[in-house]
């Protein structure tokens, strides 16, 4: 007896393909819009960092509140004299999140990002030199301007 071929699975709806990327983005937008309302350039709205507080050095992540602040107001220079990481960041997600969602548009699959140990060992020395030269006075101009 031959069998009858199985039919293929039917495809799911766009808007089931789409939930995915859109709770991601949502899950982006609620603090991002939290930010953009609350100035932490105002004190007494956001935590110091506690390794500024603990030693006086700038981390890499220093600034990324102000950072973000000032891309949603439309302020690039601002944003990346804040933190040039944050403003990089933003956009590396912002070309993964319309790559997933074009996927998720289409039909084709979500593109998958996969870090790897050298790849996880070379964000971290960027990571270590950007914190290093930020707090060093050659590096100054990446320093968060002090509030």
């Amino acid at each position: 007896m031959n069998a009858a071929p199985a039919a293929p699975a039917p495809q799911p709806s766009v808007l089931r393909r789409l939930g995915t990327p859109l709770a991601a983005l949502l899950a982006v937008a609620a603090p991002t819009i939290y930010v953009a309302a609350v100035d932490p350039n105002a004190p007494g709205h956001y935590p110091t960092c506690p390794l500024l507080q603990a030693t006086g050095w700038w981390c890499p992540g220093c600034g990324g509140l102000r950072s973000v602040h000032a891309l949603t107001h439309g302020d690039l220079l601002s944003a990346a004299h804040d933190n040039v990481l944050a403003v990089a960041l933003a956009a590396v997600l912002a070309v993964f999140w319309i790559r997933w969602t074009w996927a998720a548009l289409s039909g084709g699959r979500a593109p998958v990002v996969v870090l790897g140990a050298r790849r996880a060992v070379l964000l971290g020395l960027l990571l270590v030199v950007f914190m290093a030269l930020r707090n060093l006075p050659l590096g100054a101009g990446l320093a968060p301007p002090v509030v």
